[in-house]
């Protein structure tokens, strides 16, 4: 049934173009055939003559008609075409939308040249009938190219929703996995005959490690989504992660996400040891104002501050306008106002969710009372299993390596009190 919709007004409109075709041809062929016989006779035909010579005007009118039209729908197709490519940015794509515009429009302004001037013939390089045939095909042909180009909108559209839904899905199982985590730690403490405070200590320091997972598993959900944005906008992955870590040979290709890893690490925990990741303020200072803005989330304006500062830093003006096509978020960051929204999409969702799972963990470790430090390990550094975690076990598995070593750490690890949080690192 749709099929019969669909295509009914197509068929419609080429049986009425070749009833009029076939009319010309027919007008024609009656005027071929009448000769006048005498003067007499010819005074007498002469009204015929001139219907025949207004509708033989009519025609050529009606082709040119479909030509403009014709024209006009190239124009739109090659516009559809341009925005298109303006997200992800296509270069060559923007070029060639843009080449095609300015041409249809040259040859627009000439038809409304010949209009003017009533000019029709020399614009019509075919007869009538042939013209408005060509000019039909042209118009189908280009409004055909503007509907590729919505099926092809509509598909990026898709899959930006399944990655958002994709996203979704693996926070929720997240944040299941750690509320039974949790639970479970709770209940094994209750169960225990310490003291209260010694309870309270173990649940504390628990609960950093709970939350430094936690901010893990968002680091990695961020990266594996800008890596995608990146490889979709024909980024060199190869030549970005020797940009970050030079000189590295991952085991695997896939490995590579890793040097983005500790990129992204690095920005985010900088400044860890620092109330409110700021500097000249002395790190014991409001522990007791931290413990209370934790618990009572009071912290807002500081947040929006981190967010604001660790976003800039993170994302490069040029990576931002290679993935959006524009500096509108930095743009809006950087200029006067209050905190701002962010897009609604799952790459700066992503980014929400790492910001305030690092802001979390921060503001546990500041309402510690004992000392909470951040340590790293230097490249080169021989691999040790009391500080370290291996990610890329097949340098144990490699005859030519006798001792790994650091080829660059990817997180960096936690000292709380007398609980020691491994560094994760990856291994040559």
């Amino acid at each position: 049934m749709m099929d019969s919709v669909t295509t009914t007004p197509r068929k419609s409109r080429l049986a009425r173009t070749f009833a009029k075709v076939r009319h010309i041809q027919a007008v024609i062929n009656v005027q071929k055939t009448k000769i006048p016989l005498d003067k007499k006779k010819t005074t007498k035909k002469t009204p015929p003559v001139a219907k025949n010579y207004n509708e033989n005007d009519a025609v050529i009118e009606e082709a040119f008609l479909a030509k403009v039209f014709a024209t006009v729908s190239s124009i739109k197709a090659a516009y559809a075409e341009m925005q298109f490519a303006q997200l992800p940015y296509d270069a060559d794509g923007i070029h060639s939308a843009d080449q095609t515009v300015v041409s249809e429009l040259g040859n627009l302004s000439e038809l409304k040249q010949s209009y003017f001037k009533k000019q029709f013939d020399e614009m019509m390089s075919l007869t009538p009938h042939k013209s408005m045939l060509m000019s039909e095909i042209q118009e189908q042909k280009s409004l055909l190219k503007t509907y590729e180009i919505t099926a092809k909108k509509l598909d990026s559209q898709l899959k930006l929703k399944d990655s958002e839904i994709t996203f979704l899905e693996e926070k929720l199982a997240d944040v299941v996995c750690d509320n039974k985590s949790l639970e479970k730690r709770i209940l094994k403490l209750k169960s225990k005959s310490n003291s209260p405070s010694e309870n309270e200590n173990s649940l504390r320091h628990g609960h950093f490690v709970a939350y430094f997972h936690q901010a893990i598993k968002s680091i990695r959900r961020f990266v594996r989504l800008l890596v995608s944005e990146m490889q979709f906008s024909g980024w060199d992955l190869e030549a970005a992660a020797g940009s970050i870590e030079p000189g590295v040979s991952f085991w695997k290709p896939n490995h590579i996400c890793f040097a983005f890893e500790s990129f992204v690490c690095r920005v985010m925990f900088d400044g860890f040891n620092n109330p409110n990741f700021s500097d000249g303020i002395e790190f014991r200072k409001g522990r007791r104002q931290f413990s209370d803005g934790f618990t009572e989330l009071k912290s807002v304006e500081s947040f929006a501050e981190f967010r604001r500062a660790k976003y800039l830093k993170l994302m490069h003006p040029k990576m931002e306008e290679s993935l959006f096509g524009n500096l509108d978020v930095r743009n809006r960051l950087v200029g006067p106002g209050g905190p701002i929204e962010f897009p609604k999409r799952a790459f700066f969702a992503a980014f929400g969710d790492m910001a305030n799972c690092v802001w979390v963990l921060h503001c546990h470790a500041c309402s510690f009372d004992s000392e909470v430090s951040v340590f790293r390990v230097d490249k080169g550094s021989r691999f040790s299993e009391v500080y370290m975690e291996s990610l890329s076990d097949e340098a144990f598995l490699s005859s030519e390596i006798d001792y790994p070593r650091v080829a660059f750490m990817v997180v960096p690890g936690f000292s709380v009190g007398g609980t020691l949080v491994q560094c994760q690192v990856y291994l040559c």
